[in-house]
């Protein structure tokens, strides 16, 4: 049967009475209705648990992304926590080398013995007041001391070795001239810095009283 054949018969069908259709045009009512039930079911039933799987699919992986942030900020807290740890371990390292208000005498002495091993002539020394910090107190000192390069660099060197924390500031070096004066002689003038914790009464005492004025 050609095309055309398979069109007259068609166009001839009687809507009324489907007994009367041939073989091939029952079979192809019955595949035709078969898809039209099943393109229905796909639509109605099928779909819907498609988008659900699709949706659920996408929480999946938004959980997923979330619960890998999450992995990542612990990790990285873990790590914070390890660094705070050191940072109070060297903090505490670096506060045991600051001495207490009955030490300082010694540290000045300490200072001047380096002054005096390194050949230096000591012009000056002038504490001056101190400078409170948030925990520790700043003990800033004027010197004025004469020698050669070699004594001052001698000097700068033995007050760094030193076990307290002492630094050496607002440096300047000049030749001493004049007549009678050696070439070679330097006139140094610093500030020397030595610091030391503050008790607890001074710690108290620097709290901001409640209700005082800001």
């Amino acid at each position: 049967m050609n095309v055309q054949e398979v069109f007259k018969e068609l166009q001839s069908l009687d809507m009324e009475n489907p007994g009367s259709w041939s073989g091939w045009v029952h079979v192809s009512a019955v595949i035709l209705a078969a898809l039209i039930v099943i393109g229905l079911g796909i639509n109605f039933l099928i779909k819907p648990e498609y988008e659900t799987l699709q949706s659920e699919q996408a929480t999946e992986v938004t959980l997923r992304e979330q619960f890998e942030t999450k992995q990542k900020k612990v990790a990285a807290l873990d790590a914070y926590k390890e660094q705070l740890a050191e940072m109070e371990r060297s903090f505490g390292a670096m506060l045991r080398q600051l001495p207490s208000r009955t030490e300082v005498a010694n540290l000045l002495n300490d200072i001047s013995q380096t002054r005096v091993a390194s050949s230096l002539e000591e012009e000056l020394f002038e504490p001056l007041p101190e400078v409170q910090k948030e925990f520790y107190a700043e003990i800033p000192n004027k010197i004025i001391v004469t020698g050669d390069y070699h004594q001052m660099g001698q000097f700068v060197s033995g007050v760094a070795a030193l076990p307290r924390i002492v630094t050496i500031d607002e440096v300047e070096l000049r030749p001493i001239g004049g007549q009678g004066a050696a070439k070679d002689q330097l006139r140094m003038s610093a500030l020397a810095k030595t610091y030391r914790y503050l008790d607890d009464t001074e710690l108290a005492a620097a709290k901001p009283k409640p209700g005082a004025a800001k």
